[in-house]
């Protein structure tokens, strides 16, 4: 499971750029500001949890169990939160209203904030 979280935090860090470039330069000229600092601050929780999961990956302080929670949460909620948030900046661009599907953004945001707390609870189990 170490291989597979470390090569998926690669990635998505590897994403995160690409879609920040994307959004500097691709997007600039059709976002308002207020849609373009929006997809940024997705871009950048994508890349927040991309290095949590090289530390959780890299970590042998967090036990194998609590790697994979941690790393099926940050999955499900980089993909709610940053997705859905890609989505509503760039609502005006698209057929589909992300309007819509807005009421993901919390939930991914609350997985995240899950992974987090999985976190901790590992750290406050470790044997002093």
């Amino acid at each position: 499971m170490t291989k597979i979280i470390l090569i998926t935090a690669a990635v998505m860090g590897m994403f995160a750029i690409i879609l920040g470039a994307f959004a500097s330069h691709g997007l600039k000229a059709h976002l308002s500001p207020d849609n373009l600092q929006t997809f940024e601050t997705g871009v950048r929780y994508q890349m927040y949890h991309a290095l949590f999961l090289l530390f959780v990956g890299s970590s042998s302080l967090v036990a194998p169990q609590y790697k994979t929670i941690i790393f099926y949460l940050v999955i499900a909620g980089v993909i709610l939160f940053s997705g859905s948030i890609y989505g509503l900046a760039t609502n005006a661009l698209s057929n589909f209203d992300f309007k819509k599907i807005g009421f993901i953004t919390p939930i991914g945001g609350l997985l995240l904030i899950i992974s987090w707390i999985v976190v901790i609870v590992n750290f406050l189990k470790i044997k002093s």
